[in-house]
């Protein structure tokens, strides 16, 4: 109760300062200056369209977190970036490498799609995104798009997209940068890399180690470990004629100890693209990809290699036709699966088509979308999507929408070998299983200020046929037997004002299974309260900042009588630029050592303080 009320009273007094502080007083800023705090306000986003959109214009929930507030934070996980974001949840089995999920608007880390420059990651048997594996050094901003998207990425784009850029090449060159640091838990952290751009080609180059003896994940347990290397290359070149071609490969491979075992891992990306200029009007873009989730876990009485493959060839048309846009296309996908299980089917491919229109009758903005797709394992499904903006003035948006969105069932749910548990039973997967789908409904309104914004929405998901374990006289299986509703409300705000940067956001949600036994209950680990709050200063060659993350109670279990407390975290950060392309930086995260879990008996570090020097860009 108390982290609740804390959450409200600190997320309301930074919301309602923002304002206030557009009001003072602040020091003349050229034009240049006001150009860009507004251009970082209403930042360019891809992921909500399909297409270069402000956040106004997206007609969607969005959050932009941008170079910037990624240098700022220095996170040591993807997690952390992540958590507390407007309709963000995440929980963890501990710190450091150990396994994550994320929750958009109360839905499944399986019902949620992680993009890496447009190349979607996943493990095609667990269904969801390893977040854990992902150094945030290797990225150079996220976008987070809130709200059904399965019309424009096809299965699983149920509560939102996450999609991590890297880094872009800067002009002339190269340009190096170097970074070395560590702290706490004895951690390491290491990563260099150099960029640039000469005759229309642009290339990047980076590497990371992350290492650390970590902390126990259980009370009284020992110290677990866990490293990881990254590796990323990225080359484009762009032709007299305005065709490009570019190819990227970003690898992530390490070990990670938890409670009970180790396991090895390895998360990849890799992609070549080709963009022609057909016309003034129509650019045509081809892109190869694969993606690949390797796991190999050994444990003192059980050891398995898990390894995932997809493979995809995706053809997608932009069309400009005055203030409209349409954008039309194809994919073909494939997933494989190998390693020590034995799966009666270890392959499936998908074929899908998809249209969108982005139709601008000023006051007025329609945006329209259609997808079908008609995979080998689960059938066909048609999605679609219907946005309408209308700007009541220069500052202020009006949005509404409707959409639909499915989740393909995993391997695992649908041949997971036959098991045999003895007394407790057997398990199988159900190969007979249908995707699950769901309808939203979503109302927002967005303020656009030269100096400062604040974004308002409330929606409603409704999910059908959602797939849980029936057992039967000991005998567990997967099914289509559930329901259930996630509704909620958003309110994020920022602001930049002279040498001050602000932003607050705070989210409630109400995940509510809707059929079986735990019928009006909460659907288990979601937290339906969260605030955050994040400051910085900069001070001449100084700068300091901190953030304050709150989350509610939740529960660990689906009838709601397992209760994990509340929490409230407080991370401080101070940086240094102490010599040109020179810069320390100093951060303390969980300042107040809160003691705090998300899921149950499973710990989170405490306070840790991390010191790096950087040099570059």
């Amino acid at each position: 109760m108390n982290a609740l009320l804390s959450s409200r009273g600190l997320g309301a007094f930074a919301l309602a300062a923002l304002p206030l502080a557009v009001q003072a007083q602040s020091s003349p800023a050229s034009q240049a200056d006001e150009a860009n705090d507004a251009q970082r306000l209403n930042p360019m986003v891809v992921t909500a369209a399909l297409a270069p959109r402000t956040a106004d214009e997206t007609l969607s929930s969005v959050t932009v977190l941008d170079e910037a507030t990624l240098r700022r934070q220095d996170p040591t996980s993807v997690t952390d970036l992540l958590r507390g974001q407007p309709g963000v949840d995440v929980t963890s089995n501990g710190s450091f490498g150990k396994n994550s999920s994320v929750y958009l608007r109360g839905t499944g880390n399986d019902q949620n799609v992680l993009l890496i420059d447009g190349i979607r990651l996943r493990s095609a048997t667990a269904g969801g995104a390893a977040w854990h594996y992902l150094d945030p050094r290797m990225f150079q901003r996220a976008e987070i798009v809130r709200g059904p998207r399965g019309s424009l990425y096809g299965a699983d784009a149920v509560g939102g997209v996450v999609q991590l850029f890297t880094h872009e090449a800067e002009e002339g060159g190269p340009h190096p940068r170097i970074s070395a640091g560590g702290g706490s838990f004895n951690t390491q952290r290491y990563s260099a890399g150099f960029s640039g751009s000469e005759g229309g080609t642009r290339y990047s180059f980076a590497g990371s180690h992350f290492s650390t003896d970590g902390t126990p994940v259980r009370r009284g347990g020992e110290d677990k470990g866990y490293d990881n290397t990254s590796a990323l290359a990225r080359v484009a070149h762009t032709f007299d004629s305005g065709a490009e071609v570019g190819v990227l490969a970003l690898r992530a491979r390490g070990s990670n100890e938890f409670d009970g075992g180790e396991s090895d891992f390895v998360q990849q990306v890799a992609g070549i693209y080709a963009e022609l200029p057909v016309t003034e009007q129509w650019t045509s873009r081809l892109t190869l990809s694969e993606a690949r989730d390797e796991l190999d876990t050994l444990q003192p009485s059980f050891s398995s290699i898990i390894d995932t493959r997809t493979q995809t060839l995706r053809w997608q048309n932009t069309l400009s036709l005055g203030m409209h846009e349409l954008i039309a296309g194809a994919e073909y996908s494939q997933d494989e699966v190998s390693g020590s299980n034995d799966y009666a089917v270890d392959s499936r491919d998908n074929l899908a088509v998809f249209a969108q229109g982005l139709l601008d009758f000023a006051p007025f903005a329609v945006q329209a979308s259609l997808r079908y797709d008609d995979n080998q394992a689960y059938g066909e499904e048609v999605t679609g999507s219907l946005a309408l903006g209308y700007d009541l003035d220069r500052q202020h948006t009006l949005r509404a929408s409707v959409g639909t969105a499915f989740k393909a069932p995993s391997f695992n749910d649908l041949y997971w070998p036959f098991e045999d548990y003895g007394a407790f039973g057997s398990y199988q997967g159900n190969p007979d299983l249908r995707a699950e789908t769901s309808q939203t409904v979503e109302l927002g309104v967005r303020g656009q200020y030269q100096r400062w914004f604040w974004d308002l929405a409330a929606y409603q998901t409704d999910v059908d046929d959602l797939i849980a374990t029936e057992t039967i006289n000991g005998d567990s299986r997967p099914t289509n037997v559930n329901k259930a509703r996630m509704r909620g409300v958003e309110l994020s705000a920022g602001t930049e004002i002279d040498d001050w940067t602000l932003a607050a956001a705070l989210t409630w949600s109400d995940p509510e299974n809707r059929s079986g036994l735990n019928e009006g209950k909460r659907i288990q680990r979601r937290a339906s309260q969260s605030a955050r709050v994040d400051v910085d200063r900069e001070l001449g060659e100084w700068s300091l900042g901190g953030s304050w993350i709150v989350q509610g109670h939740r529960y660990n279990d689906a009838a709601n009588e397992d209760r994990i407390g509340g929490f409230g975290l407080l991370n401080l950060r101070a940086g240094w630029q102490f010599a040109p392309l020179w810069s320390a930086r100093l951060t303390l995260e969980n300042a107040l050592d809160k003691e705090y879990e998300t899921s149950r008996d499973y710990l989170n570090a405490g306070r840790a303080a991390y010191v790096s020097v950087q040099f570059g860009h």
